[in-house]
């Protein structure tokens, strides 16, 4: 039958407070139990011999304790370890906070910030619109530059027929522009870009241009035929472009027709759209 040994024969206080101790004392009175189970100890034994071992168990289990609390072991251990755990995170590192948060799966934020540098690499051959912004900015002489608000689109054409405009000032005939010689005519008081200019204050900069597309059209026997026709477009000017009295919409084209009368902002010169044939 194994001995239970007194804690007083113990010379080293490190060796009692060792786990090889605890577990050899708790396993020597575990085989001292089932012995005296099967040599059937009296009733009296059984009731007084547990409360003791309960009592010498708390004893050395407080003891334990306070002597863990003293030395720092248990939980301010685990403590001092998890702030140390911190700290060294805290440096220049690529692992997570916790070690709670690593997982198999890869992280949504590590994954998007990897999609975005694979993304820098690879070439990108999106419009930056820096040539369309070039091939739309005339330089002046005195070094400054103007961005054209308006560009041509796929269908514009030269004209085949010879259309003019012809600018009355009330009833006097003050002027004839001929209209039939590029694909688009700029109108506006800036005259380093325009190509027909206008005075009056209440023009804007870059007004309106005519513009000639060519369209297809259906004739009265359903044959479609392709044809070249002007049209204008408001540039989104501050007083609007007046077409037989009636302000067109802003940046859409309008077809033009013979005859047709244009105003521009708030000037009293008419322009009468004509051709060489009408004429």
């Amino acid at each position: 039958m194994p001995r239970d040994y007194p804690r007083s024969d113990y010379r080293d206080r490190d060796e009692e407070r060792s786990p090889r101790y605890r577990r050899d004392r708790y396993s020597r009175e575990n085989d001292r139990d089932d012995n005296r189970r099967r040599e059937g100890s009296h009733r009296d034994e059984d009731d007084a011999k547990p409360r003791r071992r309960d009592d010498d168990r708390d004893r050395y289990r407080d003891k334990d304790q306070r002597d863990d609390r003293d030395r720092g072991y248990g939980r301010r251990r685990d403590d001092d370890r998890e702030r140390d755990r911190d700290s060294r995170r805290a440096g220049p590192s690529r692992r997570s906070a916790s070690p709670r948060a690593r997982s198999s799966r890869p992280d949504s934020r590590s994954r998007s910030r990897s999609a975005a540098v694979e993304d820098k690499a690879k070439p990108n051959f999106a419009p930056s619109g820096l040539l369309a912004a070039e091939t739309k900015t005339v330089k002046r002489a005195d070094g400054t530059s103007t961005v054209l608000k308006y560009h041509e689109p796929p269908e514009a054409r030269k004209p085949s027929v010879g259309w003019r405009l012809y600018v009355f000032k009330g009833k006097e005939q003050v002027d004839l522009l001929h209209i039939h010689r590029q694909s688009a005519y700029l109108i506006g008081r800036d005259r380093t870009v325009v190509d027909i200019a206008v005075e009056h204050p209440s023009c804007s900069k870059q007004h309106a241009v005519i513009q000639y597309r060519q369209v297809q059209e259906k004739n009265e026997f359903g044959d479609v035929k392709t044809a070249v026709k002007p049209f204008i477009i408001d540039l989104e000017s501050t007083n609007g472009t007046i077409v037989n009295d009636e302000t067109i919409p802003t940046s859409r084209y309008y077809e033009l027709m013979l005859g047709d009368v244009i105003k521009f902002g708030e000037s009293t010169r008419e322009y009468v759209l004509m051709n060489e044939e009408a004429a």
